[in-house]
């Protein structure tokens, strides 16, 4: 085994399986002494690189590579910080508040979807950020959460502080039939709503994980059976209440036929599509979300976007 190669054994033990420099002097058979050693030239040499980062740091190589491994127009990363999940997607959200009110020039209409993250990114805007920005629905959201979430006051609090308007869609987001879909979308209260939400310079949204916290179980619009059924059909995750698979298709037509919203084909022909995406929960459905074109710009923590890069 040639230095380098100790040197890495060293590090991988220490630094990845947390083993105690006595074990590794007893495994390898050297002194602890001379581990110690060892760990400090592995740093030296460069086979270590420790970064300490703030809980609100960008991760740029990151953005950087993940730009360039997906064709992304815009990447932003923050670090996770070791922070529970709850933190994380306070610091996504965060993210994306910023990065909304440093667009120049403003958007006129924002497409919305609906959910906590977006809720916080709302609730991150400050007043005034903007003048006559207007903001449009793009699926239904009628919810009754029992957590804080509400898609028509999040849609109303972005275009208060945006100085504009809010068109909301006052419908659920899956219906019980697929024809009660159909004549809902053929109504003109719903039908010029999602006509101008398609029109939408930039749209915001954060796809579902396939766990029973999703916001679509919390609102009673699907049950957990539903969710193991899709899971078992290949599913991944929702985007607009719409569940996909890892290539980003969808894996339930008769489900489908019930989702009200718009198509996802209008997020991956969009100007500006931006995804939203916090937690471990929601690693394979960023993977499809990126991977498949429906989104243009990812605002996501650090360990999603070592999942997207280490994947083949």
């Amino acid at each position: 085994m040639s230095t380098d190669e100790q040197l890495y054994q060293v590090a991988v033990r220490y630094y990845e399986s947390g083993e105690t420099q006595e074990q590794i002097a007893h495994a390898m058979h050297l002194t602890r002494w001379k581990v110690g050693r060892m760990l400090a030239e592995a740093r030296e040499v460069g086979i270590v690189r420790i970064e300490v980062l703030h809980p609100r740091s960008r991760v740029r190589t990151l953005e950087r590579s993940l730009k360039e491994r997906f064709g992304l127009r815009e990447a932003i990363v923050v670090a996770d910080g070791g922070g529970d999940p709850e933190q994380v997607r306070d610091r996504v959200a965060e993210a994306g508040a910023e990065h909304v009110m440093e667009l120049r020039p403003s958007p006129r209409l924002i497409g919305v979807s609906w959910g906590r993250t977006l809720d916080r990114l709302a609730g991150g805007l400050a007043p005034g950020w903007a003048t006559g920005v207007n903001v449009v629905q793009i699926n239904g959201g009628l919810s009754r959460s029992r957590q804080p979430t509400s898609a028509h006051s999040m849609a109303s609090l972005i275009a208060h502080h945006g100085g504009g308007t809010a068109t909301l869609l006052t419908a659920p987001a899956i219906l019980e039939q697929e024809s009660t879909r159909a004549v809902l979308e053929s109504d003109r209260a719903v039908s010029e709503v999602l006509a101008l939400a398609s029109r939408a310079d930039l749209f915001l949204f954060s796809p579902g994980g396939m766990g029973n916290d999703s916001v679509l179980v919390d609102s009673g619009q699907i049950d957990a059976d539903d969710l193991e059924r899709l899971s078992n059909a290949g599913a991944v995750g929702d985007v607009l209440g719409r569940f996909i698979d890892a290539e980003g298709r969808i894996v339930d037509a008769g489900l489908d036929g019930r989702t009200l919203g718009l198509s996802l084909d209008v997020l991956r022909s969009a100007t500006t599509s931006i995804a939203l995406v916090s937690g471990a929960a929601k690693h394979a459905v960023c993977r499809a979300v990126v991977s498949s074109g429906l989104c243009d710009v990812l605002i996501t923590d650090d360990q999603n976007a070592h999942h997207l890069l280490e994947a083949p």
